[in-house]
């Protein structure tokens, strides 16, 4: 196993750790935005009117996303087990 196959697998996982979080975190992140703005405007500072939305917003998305995600994950373990023989030798 040289440098470089290694590095190349390295690179693909972060890859698609990358694409799981970012589905997860980017609504999160902009229901947070608008749920901070709107708290601004109304001086209103309750922790829970923030934590609520972005919780709610994180399951839809997990629903709405997650059969995406699980075909993500799979066919990149099925890629990790397909080049099983080229990796070893």
């Amino acid at each position: 196993m040289t440098p470089e196959l290694v590095l190349d697998i390295f690179q693909r996982t972060l890859e698609v750790i990358l694409i799981l979080l970012l589905i997860i975190l980017m609504p999160a992140l902009a229901v947070g935005l608008l749920v901070g703005m709107f708290q601004a405007a109304t001086q209103i500072n309750e922790m829970t009117l923030s934590f609520i939305p972005k919780l709610l917003v994180t399951l839809a998305t997990l629903m709405l996303g997650g059969p995406f995600m699980l075909n993500l994950l799979m066919d990149y373990i099925h890629r990790m087990f397909a080049d099983v023989p080229y990796l070893i030798g």
